[in-house]
Formats: structure tokens, sequence, C-alpha cells
């Protein structure tokens, strides 16, 4: 080609300027899809034979993140080669930081979520409280995408002490006049992290019974057992005493049998005998003990202790519903009768 043609300047640039940038383009550009079609391609297919999912994580990031990235990086670059105008090459400066500050905060949020939903995933029941992550990455993803604006306004040449500082006041300002949300958003967090319940959970909070149901950024909702839904501020369930039955082993029964005073001693020697025959053979019922713990106003009074293999409240009172059933025919077989409140009046005649 000649090299008079070549030495011709527009905008500023020499024709051979321009063919340089467009082959430091292509170069990239080629090089970039030779990386992806055939490192990347082993590398997902290795990843797909493996167990850990960090892997496919890396790889799909480099993807989605990384690869944009460095498509553009070539444009960046083949342009940088060139002799720009001041306004042009603030402008390009500008488009590069945007595009650097979009994709690192996208890079972060993916890691992020990755993290978070590999920390629910190796808990109990954690594909049910997904939908939590819908929230909390709402305000990772604003927190992320301030700091990003902070950076650009840097960028721009904004003085950004006086922009931290006037977000500082205006954060106090803000967190002053709604300190109530920002305490229900924080213990969101709390419950998140430390899970003191989980969707799915039958809890006790006070006087309250109910299955949770949702677990969102300020409040919870909870399915009482009358059917109605209870709406409770995060902050107010973290700062109560919650009762968990989920979470139950087994349930513990106390039980006071009352006879009367009129029993003979073989048969109150008894009672401890047929109450362990009732309790053998009923298979999720262990008995601990059965005492003749009391001499009563009106009645002698065991005590007895069994246990319940049963989490769930519907299976554990048809199993204490059988038991006391089985109790009552026992103890009419065997002669003992159950005692009732009396009183004996004594009247006495005056001379």
């Amino acid at each position: 080609m000649d090299s008079a043609f070549l030495s011709q300047v527009v905008w500023g640039n020499t024709l051979a300027a321009y063919l340089t940038a467009a082959g430091l383009f292509a170069a990239i550009w080629v090089g970039l899809r030779v990386f992806r079609a055939i490192i990347l391609h082993r590398l997902r297919k290795l990843a797909e034979t493996t167990e850990t999912t960090l892997d496919d994580f890396l790889i799909g990031a480099l993807e989605r993140c990384i690869m944009p990235v460095l498509d553009i990086a070539a444009v960046y670059v083949a342009l940088q080669s060139l002799a720009l105008s001041e306004r042009v090459g603030k402008a390009i400066s500008i488009a590069w930081a945007v595009v650097l500050v979009v994709y690192v905060i996208r890079l972060a949020m993916a890691a992020i979520r990755h993290v978070l939903e590999q920390q629910l995933l190796s808990r109990p029941n954690g594909r049910e409280r997904m939908g939590q992550l819908k929230g909390m990455m709402v305000v990772i993803g604003g927190a992320l995408w301030a700091l990003g604006a902070v950076f650009l306004l840097g960028n721009l040449g904004y003085d950004i002490t006086a922009v931290v500082t006037g977000l500082g006041i205006g954060g106090i300002a803000i967190a002053l006049a709604a300190q109530n949300i920002l305490g229900d958003l924080f213990n969101y967090f709390v419950i998140f992290f430390d899970r003191p319940f989980e969707v799915g959970d039958a809890i006790r909070v006070d006087d309250k019974n109910g299955v949770v149901e949702q677990i969102g950024i300020k409040t919870t909702r909870i399915r009482s057992a009358t059917g109605e839904e209870l709406v409770i501020s995060n902050t107010n369930l973290t700062a109560s005493r919650i009762h968990n039955f989920r979470r139950l082993e087994d349930r513990r029964v106390t039980l006071t049998l009352g006879l009367t005073y009129g029993t003979p001693a073989e048969r109150l020697r008894s009672v401890p005998a047929v109450v362990e025959g009732v309790l053998a053979t009923r298979p999720k019922a262990r008995l601990e003990r059965v005492t003749f713990r009391n001499y009563g106003p009106s009645s002698l009074d065991f005590e007895v202790v069994y246990v319940v293999s049963e989490r769930e409240a519907g299976p554990f009172f048809a199993v204490q519903h059988e038991v006391n059933l089985a109790i009552y025919e026992a103890f009419a077989k065997a002669g003992l009768e159950f005692a009732f409140p009396t009183q004996t009046v004594h009247l006495r005649k005056e001379a």
C-alpha cells in the first residue's frame, strides 16, 4: 500500500495509525474467541465432572462478567493507541470506568449470592429458604451500587470527601427517622444467620402459636393455630422468647393420677407395674418414672412421666390420647379408683 496514502491524516491520526489500532483490536478479539472456544470450553467440561460447585461458579463468572469486560477492553486498548483529543479521551476513560464498575459489582453480587446459597443449601430445609435471599440481595446490591457511584464520582473529578460527608450527614438523619425500619432490617440478618427459626417451623412467641410462612426484610408472617395470619416485626421476634417445636426430638408428658384414700396398700404398690404395662405396648412412648408423689387434700397422687417420640403436634396428641384411655382401662381392671374432690363435714351438736 502506498506510504503516502497511509500518511494521510484524518481526525488527528494517520491512516496507518487507524490500521494499527484495527489490527490490535482484531488480534485481541481473535485471541479471546480462541480462548473461549477451546480453553474455556474444556474447563467447563472438566467442571461438570467434579462434585464441588466452586469451579462451576468460577467458570460461569468468567463467562458472564470477565469475558465481556475483556471484549470491551480490546476496544479500549485499540483506541488508546490513537492520538485523541482531551475531550474524547476523557469520555472514553469515563465509559471504561463505568464498564469496570458495573461488571465488578455484578461479579461481587454473584460471588456473595453463591456463598449465601451454599450456606443455605448446607442447612436442613435449605431449598425452602431460598426466597429469603431475594430481600438480602436487594440490600447488599444497594450498598454495592452506592459504593460504585461514589467511585465513579471520584473518577469524574468530584470531591469524594465532600460527597461522603454529605452522605454521612444524610445517613444519620435517615437513620434517626427510620430507626425502627433499620432495626427490623438488622434483625432480618440476625434471623438469617443465627437461624432461631425457619420457614415451616412451628413456634410459640409469647402467647402466640403458629407456623412460620414468610420471613421478610421488616416483618415475619406466622399462620396461627386458629387460622389467622400474624404479622410480627423482626425486632419484636428477636427480642422475645421463641419456642421452636420443629427442633423437638422428644416431647415429655407429666401426668398426675389421683387415687382414692380408701385404696389398699397392695393395690397402690401395683400402680407402677400397671402403668409400665400400658406404655410397654406403645412404640412411640417411653416410660421414665412412676412415683407416689403426694398426699393430696382428697387423693393419693401418683406422678407419671413418659416421653413421646413425635415432633409434630398431631401425632403427639394422638399418642397421648391413646395412653390416657389405656391407663383408664387398665386401672379399672386392676380395681384402682380415681379420686375426685370431696369434703367431709362433721356436725357437732351443742348440749
